[in-house]
């Protein structure tokens, strides 16, 4: 109890030493209270982002880096509610009681085959190994270090509510967001912040891509290739003709829709007819209505192909994300105050590190690092422009949610490539971290202090989502692909 109560009174004295009074002999805003919270608390996870770079573990994997954002969020004073929604990895971290409550997300998941070290040049620490080329260990140590210091604010000055970190699993392909969403993880939220790495200062007001993805089993017989062809029914040819029939179709779907495919399973041997083959298959657009026309014609590509090929299909959904619905109240808090946090400047070793890593770019990809200070206008998302797609789509179908981008990555590195790992390991990402982490704490901090706030936001809400309904293409009872990623 001792110990407790030591580790209290030193974070009070702490954090009594990072607020001086102004000039006027009055205390800071509680805007410039928060990033200095946020400056304060900055060593031990910018660590905790390494600590998770180094890590790297793949979606439902992710032990260690849960552990560790877990114990530290736990020893900053939250109670924490681990292995929720069936996902071992996912873990929920609460602060506080009552109204409003506040949720954060965080992810922890690494990409397959992009290890990387922190260096300018191609150099993986392990052959075929995973890495963060996405970004993950900065979002999930960020994310947390808002928290923390929101917590420490709330403390301080005595502010009412709940504030929770949401430890969420898989988000590069495993939907651990969708089912803490089914298991009613965010029924009671008020607002939900989030954010992601960039090679940019962004407000993310909606957008992203709605996906659905799934893998064509095709049955047929097999035989011997030469001896007696006439007798195996070939699966691969299935999955041949149904690459051929999603080419053909491609020039007849909306140009912002996005297929794309690898043969997961091609067969034993060139001299055996296959009598299984399978296509692994993404599709997405901007919104799951119109994906679902889409896809259904997908289904009927594959169908045809069994029907040509004499074979049988087997269709298993694996994963569903919806596009992110926009809130223009949220939009407008969370706008002014990225721009009051503002972005940073590289130092001399910084710049030379940006400039060489820019060589690797394609011809007319890199832009002027000096962009990492700025902060882009607030624009609605346009469908015409390049976008991914995200399991935090599903959290704004049922919570009004905001978020940003942080200019972690050298300007024109995009994420899922080694050029991020590489920066996301390095000081470039741990300093657009801190931007992300003081932009979300003060904006958590405004929907603490303002219900007016917070009912502009679900009256937002509400206006987006007339007359639709939340839905997922994975089916009811799936359990989480805990093997998915293997």
């Amino acid at each position: 109890m001792w110990m407790v109560r030591l580790h209290f009174y030193l974070n009070v004295m702490l954090v009594a030493a990072l607020l001086p009074l102004t000039a006027s002999g009055q205390p800071p805003s509680p805007h410039k209270q928060i990033e200095a919270l946020v400056d304060g608390r900055s060593a031990q996870y910018v660590q905790a982002s390494k600590a998770i770079w180094e890590y790297a573990e793949l979606g439902y994997h992710e032990e260690k880096s849960s552990a560790l954002l877990q114990r530290d969020l736990k020893d900053a004073g939250f109670r924490v509610e681990a292995g929720v929604a069936d996902e071992p990895t996912a873990f929920i971290a609460t602060y506080g009681h009552g109204s409003p409550i506040i949720g954060v997300l965080g992810e922890f998941d690494a990409l397959p085959g992009l290890s990387q070290a922190a260096v300018p040049d191609r150099y993986p620490l392990a052959a075929a190994a995973p890495g963060h080329g996405c970004g993950h260990n900065l979002l999930g140590a960020g994310a947390a270090l808002a928290s923390v210091a929101l917590k420490d604010y709330m403390e301080r000055n005595h502010v009412a509510g709940t504030l929770r970190y949401y430890g969420t699993p898989a988000e590069e392909g495993g939907d651990g967001k969708v089912y803490m969403v089914r298991a009613g993880l965010f029924r009671d939220v008020d607002v939900v912040l989030h954010w992601h790495p960039a090679d940019r200062n962004t407000v993310s007001n909606g957008g992203a891509l709605a996906i659905t993805s799934a893998k064509f089993l095709f049955h047929g017989i097999a035989a011997h290739a030469a001896f007696a062809p006439e007798r195996g029914r070939s699966a691969l040819d299935a999955v041949m003709l149904m690459g051929t029939g999603i080419e053909f179709m491609r020039e007849h779907v909306p140009s912002n829709t996005r297929i794309h495919y690898i043969v997961s399973n091609g067969g034993a041997a060139p001299n055996i007819v296959p009598d299984t083959a399978e296509l692994f298959l993404y599709a997405r657009s901007p919104s799951l209505d119109t994906l679902d026309g889409i896809w259904g014609r997908i289904v009927k590509i594959g169908q045809g192909a069994a029907m040509m090929t004499e074979t049988t299909l087997d269709v298993k959904i694996l994963g569903s994300d919806n596009n992110i619905i926009a809130n223009d109240a949220l939009a407008k808090v969370a706008q002014k105050n990225l721009e009051e946090v503002g972005g940073f400047r590289y130092t001399a070793e910084e710049n030379h590190f940006a400039e060489e890593l820019q060589k690797s770019l394609p011809q007319g990809g890199a832009r002027d690092p000096g962009s990492t200070a700025s902060i882009e206008p607030l624009r609605p998302f346009n469908p015409n422009e390049p976008a991914a797609s995200t399991d935090v789509g599903d959290v704004s179908w049922n919570v009004p949610t905001i978020g940003f981008t942080a200019a972690t990555f050298v300007p024109g590195v995009v994420p899922h490539t080694w050029q991020a790992a590489a920066c996301a390991g390095m000081s470039i990402g741990q300093k657009g971290m801190l931007v992300a982490a003081k932009a979300l704490a003060v904006t958590g901090a405004d929907l603490l202090s303002s219900p007016q706030l917070i009912q502009d936001a679900k009256k937002d809400f509400a206006l987006q989502l007339a007359g639709k309904t939340y839905k997922s293409e994975i089916p009811s009872g799936q359990k989480p692909p805990l093997d998915y990623r293997p």
